[in-house]
């Protein structure tokens, strides 16, 4: 494929872009709102000593967050599943379920409300995760090749993200709690993240497929190959956008750490008006801040120029590799044959006929059969007339393929045939490093 005029993607590239995107300043009252709240926290210390428990949210709310933006979205997600499950009504303390003081009453309401905002924002973050997920994928596949190539790469996608689930969820059968269910899905992350890499320089789960890649601009494998690097192009992002990202996360840290602390105190102080207001004012900036990070990083995302478009790369030039002519006379077959080593290797094709030059709409008849190693046929595909067809199939027997097509039905038509098949040997996910 002709690549003249696309410009490398490069971090000084992103850099140039970003300059157009200015991030709005956090209000200080986040860094304030965060401090207080670890204040707060310390100094129901002396109600009762702080549990080994405490102490490690102690030290995770004053430490550095993690530098990936993507890591501190899944850590903001854990937080808030963390807070819900504190405010669950079932697990409130006691004494506040009771309501026998209007102090409680107003804690107790004051809780709902935080509980309400953080499911709305939870919800709201995983909407986005997702569509993020989906948005990067679908920019990748649309250089890939429209044909069988394409359609593996998917259906290996979703094999992997049904496997990553069934994963999850047998985490959460054996007991898995929610931070080791978030550590198993960061650890799932970064093994879409190796899969990235491994589709831009053709190895690992997509080695079987490297062969299969012609057509691709070899700017867009090095790019999903090295996006991820340290000193890649998201690194530009991360340095304009993670420090607001990572107030946050020492915010939302802060929250969990203080509710955790005073609901666990609580039959032994209850929660101050004061405590209460500076908690409530946390979780209102918390959301609406956060919220507006991920609108603002999503249109950056979303329209930052390695998204270019297909028809500005060429992509309608990689419909042309790897095609082959035939001309079938009218009375006669076409076949060829396709030898399979592995079960669970693809049969795929992709076809059409040339029109003729009376403009006349013409099919031609395509089967599929199997022939085993003794000679016996088994019909695979039945016979049917098309004017075009692109599909695969997943063998379950090893031997020979005949994929044939068939114009014996023709008394006067010839046909100009474009074809491309192959067998491609299976697809199956990398071994993991221990």
């Amino acid at each position: 494929m002709a690549t003249e005029g696309l410009v490398p993607i490069t971090r000084a590239y992103l850099a140039r872009y970003y300059d157009k995107y200015p991030l709005p300043p956090l209000p200080e009252a986040v860094t304030d709102l965060a401090a207080r709240l670890r204040g707060l926290s310390r100094g129901l210390a002396a109600v009762a000593p702080i549990t080994p428990d405490e102490e490690l949210l102690e030290q995770e709310a004053s430490g550095i967050p993690a530098h990936k933006i993507d890591e501190n979205l899944w850590k903001n997600r854990e937080q808030m599943e963390e807070i819900l499950f504190l405010l669950n009504k079932s697990r409130r303390p006691i004494a506040l379920k009771q309501m026998s003081t209007p102090e409680d009453t107003e804690t107790f309401s004051v809780l709902d409300d935080v509980e309400t905002k953080l499911k709305d924002m939870l919800k709201k973050l995983e909407q986005f995760q997702i569509k993020n997920a989906d948005n990067v994928f679908n920019t990748v596949m649309t250089y890939m090749p429209q044909d069988f190539r394409g359609t593996l790469i998917r259906q290996q996608r979703e094999r992997s993200e049904r496997n990553k689930q069934a994963e999850v969820d047998a985490l959460v059968s054996a007991g898995g709690g929610i931070r080791d269910r978030y550590g198993l899905l960061w650890k799932q992350q970064m093994d879409r993240r190796m899969q990235l890499a491994q589709l831009g320089s053709a190895t690992g789960v997509y080695k079987t497929l490297v062969r299969y890649l012609v057509g691709v601009p070899q700017v867009l494998l090095d790019f999903i190959r090295q996006i991820n690097d340290d000193n890649g192009p998201m690194e530009e992002q991360r340095e304009r956008y993670g420090p607001a990202l990572y107030t946050l996360t020492k915010l939302v840290l802060a929250i969990r750490l203080y509710i955790h602390i005073s609901l666990a105190r609580y039959g032994q102080r209850k929660i101050e008006k004061d405590d209460i207001a500076v908690l409530q004012q946390a979780v209102i900036i918390y959301t609406e801040e956060f919220e507006k990070f991920t609108k603002f990083i999503g249109e950056v995302f979303v329209n930052a120029p390695f998204f270019i478009s297909a028809e500005d790369a060429g992509a309608e030039s990689r419909n042309n590799d790897e095609y082959k002519e035939t001309i079938i006379p009218a009375g006669k077959t076409h076949e060829v044959i396709l030898s399979v080593e592995a079960v669970n290797s693809y049969i795929a094709w992709d076809f059409c006929l040339q029109q003729g030059a009376l403009n006349m709409v013409l099919d031609i008849g395509f089967h599929v059969e199997y022939i085993s190693p003794s000679g016996e046929k088994t019909l695979i595909l039945p016979y049917r007339r098309y004017e075009a067809d692109q599909g695969n199939f997943c063998t379950v027997s090893a031997g020979s393929y005949k994929l044939v097509w068939d114009n014996s039905y023709s008394s006067f038509f010839k046909k100009n045939l474009r074809y491309k098949v192959d067998a491609v040997p299976p697809v199956t996910e990398p071994a993991l490093e221990p």
